[in-house]
């Protein structure tokens, strides 16, 4: 997980640099298109298993939401600053948490909704409304957010039928599809140069969806997930460094405020999976 922060905000780092040169819109195809390319290896082992599917439609639809959460926050990176951008990042849990009461039927108790509460302050905090408009970069993210935590939720409902393999697949091939179109609005061919940095992009981006994913496979969410708030850390560095961004103490501290929350419930939410399985002692007089 502490590698995963590093590769994603280095792919971050490389959208902010690359946006002086291309659309955002057009780094988000060329970032699924090499992904898609990178993918084809391992399909090329496993054959045509993973592209069987009973929910063509589902993939569809999150295919669709995490397109329009890309092309949102890579529009947000091209105009605002990296530890601004991660810090509102960090809100998707929140929106997939208040989601999962609608679509999911979840139950949500006073401790996530404290989460919540603390985590939406943290937004208030950095965005200041009243005292500043808010910037479209921030509003942008906010919708990354909201829309990636609609994507969560869908992949909840696909996980209890489809492999990983094919929802990786399926998310990829659609997103390259659909971030095409808008791409061919803005579209300017790259220069032969930039092309390093494109496959850079996409494997950074490849590398923290791959990492992210066995960290979680092997680790506690409880242990992995405050790990996280790395992100915050180096986008701050970077910034600094690359583009002499110096972010203030309300976004440090809106930020931690948001991290804490969206960490607080995901480890109660994976304590409650886990709930039914431990607490489950067998009936009187029944063997074990």
């Amino acid at each position: 997980m502490f590698i995963a922060t590093m590769t994603g905000v280095s792919m971050h780092v490389t959208v902010r640099h690359m946006s002086g040169a291309l659309a955002p819109f057009e780094l988000a195809f060329f970032r699924n298109f090499f992904a898609l390319v990178f993918l084809a290896v391992p399909l090329l082992r496993l054959g045509i298993a993973p592209l069987r599917t009973s929910h063509p439609w589902m993939h569809l639809m999150r295919g669709t939401l995490t397109t329009m959460s890309m092309l949102s926050f890579f529009t947000a990176l091209s105009i605002t600053p990296l530890a601004q951008v991660t810090a509102l990042s960090f809100t998707a849990p929140m929106f997939a948490t208040i989601l999962a009461i609608f679509f999911l039927g979840e139950v949500v108790r006073i401790r996530r909704w404290a989460a919540i509460v603390v985590g939406f302050a943290g937004t208030l905090v950095i965005l200041r409304p009243g005292l500043v408009v808010p910037d479209l970069g921030s509003l942008l993210t906010l919708f990354s957010a909201a829309t990636w935590g609609g994507a969560i939720i869908v992949t909840r409902i696909l996980g209890r039928t489809e492999s990983s393999h094919t929802i990786v697949f399926y998310l990829t091939l659609v997103m390259t599809v659909l971030s095409f179109f808008p791409a061919t609005f803005v579209w300017q061919w790259p220069e032969p140069h930039h092309y390093s940095f494109l496959l850079l992009m996409a494997g950074f981006g490849t590398c923290t969806q791959l990492l992210i994913t066995q960290a979680l496979r092997l680790g506690e969410t409880a242990v992995v997930m405050p790990v996280d708030f790395c992100k915050l850390i180096w986008a701050t560095t970077f910034g600094y460094i690359l583009f002499a961004e110096t972010p203030d103490s309300m976004t440090l501290l809106g930020g931690g405020m948001i991290f804490v929350s969206a960490t607080y419930i995901a480890y109660r939410e994976s304590k409650l999976k886990r709930r039914p399985a431990i607490a489950y002692e067998g009936k009187p007089g029944e063997k074990k």
